[in-house]
């Protein structure tokens, strides 16, 4: 069973060989040095240009021959089917280079190796741009359509992962399955990700009363959307909608 959880850390590599393995995909994004690293017997390196890629249950064994750090990201396995699909090692472009720049400050910036949601958000999002740089893509399937629409058109509604599957017609677990495959994420994480993208909007937007704005994004208790806010974007409700009147 895997257990692993999204996870993204600055890590140093020692430049004595060591070796194992583990039950959730890794990536090994490179910020400053190079880390020898071999994946099931394919022997390569992360360089500036180069980041490395180790599916679930592959043996790897690593050194790094001088002073380094990288970006290193802990992935269930359910999160990102895709990954079991890409090479060992694949070239970075330009663009990728600067994203992962980005998430280094932020990390940095974050004084400690825990990932905040903020991001969580980052990282599945560079799960994306590998995705449509480096794996075919995948026809959407017409019943993920329908959820997604059910959702959208319902963000005030409490939706149990039941009813998505009725509306679907599918089992919980094909609805779970097809998210993951399609969209790289569960069902519950889209539907969060809808709510708190509305109701930034509408703070920003519009001059509804906060607890008002809650109701809308599916909350009947404005204590647990603040929460749930903040943890989300890392300042409150009240910050966005001041920022909004003070640009306005």
């Amino acid at each position: 069973m895997n257990s692993a959880r999204l996870k993204l850390e600055l890590r140093s590599y020692s430049d004595e060989v060591a070796s194992h393995h583990h039950d959730h995909h890794q990536l090994v994004l490179p910020v400053d040095g190079e880390l020898c690293l071999s994946v099931n017997q394919v022997e390569g390196a992360v360089t500036s240009r180069q980041a490395g890629i180790i599916p679930a249950g592959a043996d790897h064994g690593f050194y790094a021959p001088s002073a380094n750090r990288f970006l290193v990201a802990d992935i269930p396995t359910v999160m990102a089917p895709m990954l079991e699909r890409l090479p060992a090692f694949i070239q970075l472009d330009l663009a990728l280079s600067h994203y992962i720049a980005f998430l280094c400050q932020q990390m940095q910036r974050s004084n400690n190796q825990n990932s905040t949601e903020t991001e969580h958000q980052m990282l599945r999002l560079l799960l994306q741009l590998l995705q449509q740089r480096f794996v075919l893509p995948v026809k959407q399937d017409r019943r993920i359509e329908v959820a997604k629409t059910y959702l959208e058109q319902q963000l005030h509604r409490r939706i149990s992962l039941h009813q998505l599957a009725v509306v679907s017609n599918l089992s919980v677990r094909q609805l779970t399955s097809l998210f993951q495959q399609h969209l790289g994420r569960s069902p519950q994480q889209y539907l969060l990700e809808l709510r708190m993208h509305k109701a930034r909007q509408l703070l920003e937007s519009s001059d509804l009363q906060v607890q008002l704005i809650a109701e809308q994004v599916g909350y009947t208790n404005l204590a647990a959307f603040s929460d749930r806010f903040r943890r989300y974007y890392g300042k409150s409700p009240r910050y966005f909608r001041q920022h909004s009147k003070q640009q306005g």
